[in-house]
């Protein structure tokens, strides 16, 4: 079965970040591993069980280092990770996307495989459909019901007791409630630690109000699932909830750093590139990572510093003033100095090797089919961690 899915690390023998090809995506291991430690610990003393979601790793290796056991519990937002990570044995998951009816088929083929997999939906319409289901193939499929803890996307309103009553009602015609789930995206956009620890009260207290309204009208919800880094690392009491879902604190980016998540030390990926040219009249570096090495995501453009395309370090990985990836073409990347900044540009020959850091790790890493990964200040690749994509 193995050999159905992208392998796990390999063996790279004596490659180094001077002699691999570029442009590459590069993880730090120590880093990384920092990242996940840190989260543990917190939700360990809020107790709160972390199922983190496997979105931003899309990795095997990566997510074994992640998860508290071989067999999860995780998260996944697409059917695609759910069927690579059970081949990997990962059974306890997660489907954190609202379900549409042509893809239960394929949610009914993972849990007859051994996986109990979850799905989500907030209307009547899906959970009628996964009923249905259920009782065609005698399978009773468990869903969450979503909850909309801030306007920011989808979900049932928290105070919404008739249609979640409507919703829970229509599940157990076939199908069970498993509980709620909600996600407080707008704390991407949180100013301050005030506001985080705002977002991370309100994404608790809807999740449990719903819960709360749903035993009232006597249903079981056992689950109460809360999750994004930001408020995963602000919350200051997770009372009521049972998990905690999130996914990018695994390698952390400029968007978290720029909102106070983290420090610009603490993000564990960054892409690989190499100096190809020069325009000294426009003030330009030319590097050959573009969009399609870093992705068009430009999440700091409304933070109160911009880091263009990605904030630009040396091969060691420390940033190099205020050296950003200002514009992207396809495959040509264009460094410059932050706009307002005194700084002069720096003198790098081409052929110099950069590390670049990414606005959205998630978005950057999806660019790429793998990991080459480093520890600290080494420059030895020690493995290669293969990454998929796809739905």
């Amino acid at each position: 079965m193995l050999d159905e899915m992208n392998r796990y690390a390999t063996d790279v023998g004596s490659q180094t970040l001077k002699s691999v090809g570029t442009p590459c995506l590069i993880l730090d291991r120590d880093r990384m591993d920092r990242n996940v430690a840190r989260l543990r610990g917190r939700l360990d003393r809020l107790g709160v069980q972390l199922r983190p979601h496997l979105k931003t790793a899309k990795s095997v290796d990566a997510a074994r280092r992640v998860m508290t056991s071989p067999a999860g519990p995780a998260t996944v937002s697409t059917l695609k990770e759910a069927e690579q990570f059970a081949l990997a044995g990962v059974t306890d998951l997660t489907y954190a996307v609202g379900i549409s009816p042509d893809k239960i088929d394929r949610v009914l083929a993972l849990r007859a495989s051994g996986v109990d997999l979850s799905v989500t939906l907030d209307t009547v319409e899906q959970a009628r459909a996964v009923a249905e289901a259920s009782r065609r193939t005698g399978d009773i499929i468990p869903a969450l019901i979503e909850i909309d803890c801030d306007g920011h996307r989808s979900g049932v309103l928290p105070e919404d007791q008739a249609l979640l009553v409507d919703i829970a009602r229509a599940l157990e015609n076939g199908a069970s409630l498993r509980g709620v789930l909600t996600h407080a995206g707008a704390s991407y956009g949180a100013i301050d630690d005030e506001a985080l620890r705002a977002a991370a009260e309100g994404e608790r207290a809807a999740a449990v109000r719903a819960a709360t309204l749903l035993r009232e009208a006597g249903f079981v919800c056992p689950v109460v699932s809360v999750g994004s880094t930001p408020t995963a690392h602000f919350a200051q009491a997770l009372d009521g909830v049972t998990e905690m879902r999130a996914g990018v604190f695994v390698f952390f980016d400029l968007v978290m750093a720029g909102i106070g998540v983290c420090a610009i030390d603490d993000i564990a990926v960054s892409v690989l590139g190499t100096v190809i040219g020069h325009q000294p009249e426009k003030g330009w570096i030319l590097v050959d990572a573009g969009w399609m090495a870093m992705s068009r995501d430009r999440g700091t453009a409304k933070q109160a510093v911009d880091q263009g395309y990605g904030l630009v370090c040396d091969i060691d990985g420390r940033p190099l003033g205020d050296l950003i990836l200002s514009e992207a073409n396809q495959e040509h990347g264009i460094i410059t100095v932050r706009p307002g900044s005194t700084a002069s540009l720096p003198d790098l020959p081409i052929g110099t090797r950069l590390r670049i850091l990414p606005n959205h790790a998630c978005a950057t890493g999806a660019q790429h089919d793998s990991y080459h990964v480093v520890r600290g200040q080494s420059d030895s690749i020690e493995a290669v961690w293969p990454r998929f994509g796809g739905w």
